[in-house]
This record gives C-alpha cells, sequence and structure tokens, in this order.
C-alpha cells in the first residue's frame, strides 16, 4: 500500500514538475483550470478585474504553451503568441466562452485600459534600457523609414487594387488606410467619423467596411514577424533584437537593472505613470497629436539628455520586465477573446481584399526591411518595426507582433511609427476622400 501511494506520489509530482505553464506547475494549473470551467458554470464569476485576471492568465498560459510545443505552429506559424491570440478569437467566436465573460474581459482590456498601462509599462522600460547615445540616433533615422515604407505601400496595394478591379481610390479609402491608421481606437474609429463626415454617410456602416482589412493584415502580420525571425536566425540581416547597427568602434550599453525588488517596482510604475500622465496633459492642449506620441518623444528626449537619474531609469526597466514576463501571455488571450472578430472578418471576405492585404504586408516587409539596411538598422528588426508593426492592430496588434517575433523590447520604436505615422495617414485620408468621395 505504501509502495502504491509512493508511486502515485512520483506519478503527480512528475507531471507538476515536468509541465510549467507560466511557472505553475502541471497539476496546480490543471486545479486553476477546473476552478474557472466551474465559476463560469455557475455565472459566478467576478465582473472586476480579480475575475478577469484569473481567466486571462488560465487562458493565456494554457493557449501559449500549446502554441509552443505543437509540432508545426511553434515552427511556421508564430508559435504561442499567434496560437494564443487567433486561439482566443475561436474561443470567443465559438461561443467557448461565454458572453458575459467576454464582457468581464472587455471591460478589464478596454474599459480599464489595462492595455494602455500595459504599452506605457514597456515602452518607458525599452526606451530608458537603451544606450543614452543610441537612442536619439535610432529614433531620428526610425521616423523617415516607417514614413518612406507607408508612402510606397500606399502606392503599390492601391495599384493592385486598381488591377484587380477595385479602383485606386476604393482600395486607399477601404483597404490601404484602415490598415495604416494606428489600430481600431486611434486608427479606424476616427477615420469612419472623418468619411462619414465627408460623404454624409453613418459612422458605423463605414466602420464595418474598414475593420476587415485591419483584422486580417493584424493576423498576417503577426505570422510574418513569427516566420521572419524563425527563418533568418542565423542570418547577418537579423541584428537578434537589437535595431541599430554599432559603427565601428562604438559599443552600445544600455542601464543595468539590479535584482528585482518590491520597492523599485512600485518606483518604475509611477515613473512610467508620470510619464503617461504628462501625454495625456499634453494631448488635452493639443488634441490633433496622439498622447502616446508626445509620451514617445518626450521619454527619447529625456533618456538623450540624460536627465533622468539612473535610479529611476533602473526602476522604470524593473517594473516593464515584470510586466512583460507575467502579463504578455494573458494580454495575447484578451486581445484575442475581446477585440479580434473573426466573423466580421468572415462576412466581409473577398479573394480581392486578401490579395490586397497579402501584397501590403509582403509590401511593407521588403520595403521597410531595404531602407532600414541603407539606413543603419538591421533589417529584420526595421522589418518588424518599421514595416508590419504599421499594417497590425495598434498597440495591441504591437504588442502581438512584437512578442510573435520575440522583439518586445523595440515596443517604443513600433508605436512611433504607429501613432505618429497613423495621425498623418488620418490627415491625408481626409483631404483625399473630400476629393474622391
Amino acid at each position: 500500500m505504501s509502495e502504491q501511494s509512493s508511486n502515485q506520489e512520483g506519478f503527480w509530482s512528475k507531471i507538476e514538475n515536468k509541465v510549467q505553464i507560466d511557472g505553475i506547475g502541471g497539476i496546480a494549473f490543471l486545479i486553476m483550470l477546473a476552478l474557472l470551467l466551474g465559476i463560469i458554470q455557475l455565472g459566478a464569476l467576478p465582473k472586476n478585474m480579480g475575475g478577469a485576471l484569473f481567466v486571462l492568465v488560465s487562458i493565456g498560459g494554457i493557449l501559449y504553451y500549446l502554441g509552443n510545443n505543437l509540432p508545426i505552429f511553434k515552427s511556421y506559424l508564430g508559435g504561442g503568441s499567434v496560437f494564443t491570440t487567433i486561439g482566443g478569437a475561436i474561443l470567443s467566436g465559438t461561443g467557448l466562452v461565454p458572453h458575459s465573460t467576454i464582457s468581464t474581459i472587455k471591460a478589464f482590456i478596454s474599459t480599464s485600459n489595462f492595455l494602455e498601462f500595459y504599452i506605457v509599462s514597456l515602452i518607458i522600460s525599452a526606451i530608458f534600457k537603451m544606450d543614452r547615445k543610441m537612442v536619439l540616433k535610432a529614433a531620428v533615422r526610425f521616423l523617415p523609414v516607417a514614413f518612406l515604407t507607408l508612402i510606397i505601400t500606399f502606392f503599390v496595394v492601391g495599384i493592385v487594387g486598381m488591377i484587380l478591379g477595385l479602383g485606386f481610390e476604393h482600395t486607399s479609402l477601404y483597404i490601404t488606410f484602415p490598415m495604416m491608421a494606428g489600430g481600431v481606437g486611434a486608427g479606424i474609429v476616427p477615420l469612419s467619423s472623418i468619411y462619414a463626415s465627408a460623404m454624409h454617410a453613418n459612422a458605423g456602416d463605414i466602420l464595418s467596411q474598414l475593420f476587415p482589412a485591419l483584422v486580417l493584415s493584424n493576423l498576417l502580420a503577426i505570422i510574418s514577424a513569427g516566420l521572419l525571425v524563425e527563418n533568418t536566425k542565423n542570418s547577418k540581416m537579423n541584428g537578434q533584437g537589437e535595431l541599430m547597427k554599432e559603427s565601428a568602434g562604438e559599443h552600445a550599453e544600455g542601464v543595468k537593472v539590479p535584482a528585482m525588488n518590491a520597492q523599485q517596482l512600485l518606483v518604475g510604475m509611477m515613473t512610467s505613470l508620470s510619464f503617461y500622465m504628462i501625454g495625456i496633459m499634453l494631448n488635452k492642449l493639443v488634441p490633433s497629436i496622439n498622447a502616446f506620441a508626445f509620451l514617445i518623444l518626450l521619454a527619447i528626449a529625456i533618456k538623450a539628455l540624460g536627465i533622468v537619474p539612473e535610479y529611476y531609469e533602473q526602476s522604470a526597466v524593473m517594473f516593464g520586465q515584470m510586466i512583460v514576463k507575467t502579463m504578455t501571455h494573458a494580454l495575447l488571450a484578451g486581445v484575442g477573446l475581446a477585440l479580434l472578430n473573426l466573423n466580421n472578418l468572415l462576412s466581409a471576405f473577398s479573394w480581392q481584399l486578401a490579395v490586397c492585404v497579402v501584397v501590403s504586408v509582403f509590401t511593407v516587409t521588403v520595403v521597410a526591411g531595404f531602407l532600414g539596411k541603407l539606413f543603419g538598422f538591421y533589417p529584420v528588426e526595421s522589418a518588424i518595426t518599421a514595416g508590419l508593426a504599421n499594417n497590425s492592430m495598434g498597440g495591441t496588434g504591437n504588442v502581438a507582433v512584437l512578442s510573435a517575433a520575440n522583439r518586445m523590447n523595440l515596443i517604443a520604436f513600433a508605436q512611433m511609427g504607429n501613432r505618429i505615422g497613423g495621425a498623418l495617414v488620418l490627415v491625408i485620408a481626409g483631404f483625399l476622400v473630400t476629393i474622391w468621395g
């Protein structure tokens, strides 16, 4: 009896130790999943942050684990990041996760804006982690690469749409601009209002026409980022996470972060949120410029000038790294469950739309990679940040694209191109729709 009991303990211990999902042992994770299923079935899931986090960490953890271990997915389709995002969308679209649970998740991510909290932490952490001398050099070179990529892609996709019979104007307004506008909240939502005002139409009807191109391009951008990194592992074009090539004799050394401690995590959070508050205030004074654009430019300028004491830089970097380590898989699941509507995509799908989106994703990858090389960047990192990130769903898309490419440290550049480039797209679209509309 004692030997049988010992064997059983050994069996359970092996599962607990061998299967690790976000640091949680296999048996403990199964108990948590059972709790999740039970509380959802009873309709007793708390409609607050605690309930949302329990769902997101559980679902995000298991989906990411599966994506990183399924043979074809982990090698060819972007691994855990892609699987978590798409898996979440399928669970939501098929009704396997109840609507009440989806509402709780959506309120946490969008209404309470956990997404912005996550992105702010990443941006400040990524900028402060960089070498002071290199950060300004990289920023000054990055924006021309991002803008030129958008311009070239605009004409390429428009011409392809014209060849396919969609017309240059229709392709630009309903396919190209939605993909480049910077996501949903800061992108196609104001874009639909601009179109509605110019065309004297209903903004909601227009929004439904803009959404499919953005969703499809976001999915392809995520998959492409994973494939690009996977297939250039040993290439000189791959900077292994570094955007800018070092000049001869120039060595970039970023902030060294001490061992994680509770006090500095709090300091880091408040440092990051202070920059966020300044961005919000400046946006209030100048509404035409996105708060994140202000935040990024200010952080880059302050980092380049060396104004912030090292203790606060270290704290912000430490906090950002903690958030990435603990919350990325949960957030990817939330994007799929609450923000990525596959039903809308399928209902408006056409082969012409698919061709135009594929051409756009291919073009931004190649052009951004080529231009990045000319401006002193590693082509792979340039293609991801100045190219694929600009064909994604803004902040959520950037997180998914960079996570698939294992390049989360480049979030500041992806956001820079996305926010500033997206603002320019809105201005240009507003001008053109008055002519074409």
